[in-house]
């Protein structure tokens, strides 16, 4: 009786043992890191320009109209990321030589971006290289017509849109804008370093309601930059927008202060101006015909007499999109009148077809 009850409480104890040696399970494997993976993709403005005035001498010694078949800009975008924090981009411009000697004339290959990217931290970016400039970088997604000509701080306050540096972008909360601010060289992508000054330049973005259906389109951009030709020889730039963006057209307005100084012994020279614009759409965003309207007023001088203007006017037609490519034709009119301003030219007129290609 008694090697029964002890056979039975061993039968009864064996789950319990076996329960007790069970393997506990295993936690599942973290997710592998992305592969590296890269990207490419082109940009093309291409254009053909009829300038009525002035008007230029040829080899005979005749004046004619200029008219030339023309490639702005082609670029190659390669991006891409080498783990899951750092990523990259390279885009080569090729672009007309203008210089003076025997190459004038040729295409030249040159680097308008090429910089290392890294995000810290779960939306702040950290990138290093040739990259692109706070204020243009801030505009373009509203302005879309940077194919047509260079924007009006770009032409007026003399801003490149790219430069080498090291810079921060940091997101503002629940989509309220960001913040760009960096130290470059401050000479621009196609120019070399030439001293030990460096520009400060910082854009912020700030979208007041941007969960209201119709204030979300509404931006504020502020943008200060701090430069020197030499010690005690000031560059400096400050310039404001007004951006909005709707379902029916996009608009802005811009105001931009220069201050120059070449050396501590010249003189110092500010300009400022202001510029808007408007681009009806016809049908949707992006997506067939589309107008251009945009005026420019600068002074170079506050202290001479003085003003130049610039008036663009024309239409766009956007191609049906396929995927991320996208293609457009905008056919306008640019005058520009002088006053006061040297070269003594008082007004100058162009009819162009532009084409923009990229993806």
């Amino acid at each position: 009786m008694k090697r029964q009850i002890l056979g039975l409480l061993l039968v009864m104890a064996l789950p319990g043992a076996a329960a007790g040696q069970t393997p506990t399970p295993q936690a599942p494997p973290a997710p592998a890191a992305p592969a590296p993976a890269s990207r490419v993709g082109v940009t093309m403005f291409a254009d053909y320009t009829f300038t009525e005035l002035p008007k230029t001498t040829d080899a005979n010694g005749d004046q004619v109209n200029l008219s030339a078949f023309n490639l702005t800009r082609s670029y190659i975008n390669l991006t891409g990321n080498v783990s899951a924090r750092i990523a990259f981009r390279i885009t080569p411009d090729i672009v007309r030589n203008t210089d003076a000697g025997s190459t004038s004339g040729n295409l030249l290959f040159r680097i308008k971006y090429a910089y290392a990217q890294m995000r810290a931290g779960d939306d702040t970016i950290i990138r290093l290289g040739i990259q692109p400039t706070p204020m243009i970088d801030g505009q373009e997604g509203v302005y879309r017509y940077r194919f047509q000509g260079i924007t009006f701080v770009e032409r007026e306050a003399g801003l490149s849109s790219s430069d080498t540096g090291l810079t921060v972008l940091k997101p503002l909360p629940k989509g309220y804008g960001d913040v760009h601010v960096g130290f470059y060289n401050g000479e621009g992508y196609t120019r070399s370093e030439v001293n030990n000054q460096k520009a400060l330049m910082m854009r912020a973005t700030v979208k007041p309601m941007p969960t209201h259906s119709l204030g979300k389109g509404l931006r504020l951009i502020g943008y200060y930059h701090r430069d020197h030709y030499v010690k005690d020889a000031p560059r400096g730039r400050a310039a404001g927008s007004v951006m909005f963006e709707h379902a029916r057209f996009n608009a802005g307005v811009d105001y931009a202060q220069r201050v120059d100084q070449a050396t501590p012994a010249s003189r110092e020279i500010t300009g400022r101006g202001y510029s808007f614009f408007v681009t009806p759409f016809f049908d949707e965003k992006g997506r067939g015909l589309e107008g251009l309207l945009r005026f420019d007023s600068f002074d170079p001088d506050v202290d001479v007499d003085g003003r130049r203007t610039r008036l663009i006017a024309g239409a766009a037609y956007w191609f049906p999109r396929q995927g991320t490519a996208t293609a457009a034709m905008l056919a306008h009119m640019e005058q520009v009148r002088l006053s006061g301003l040297t070269p003594t030219t008082t007004s100058e007129r162009r009819y162009t077809l532009n084409l923009l290609i990229t993806f």
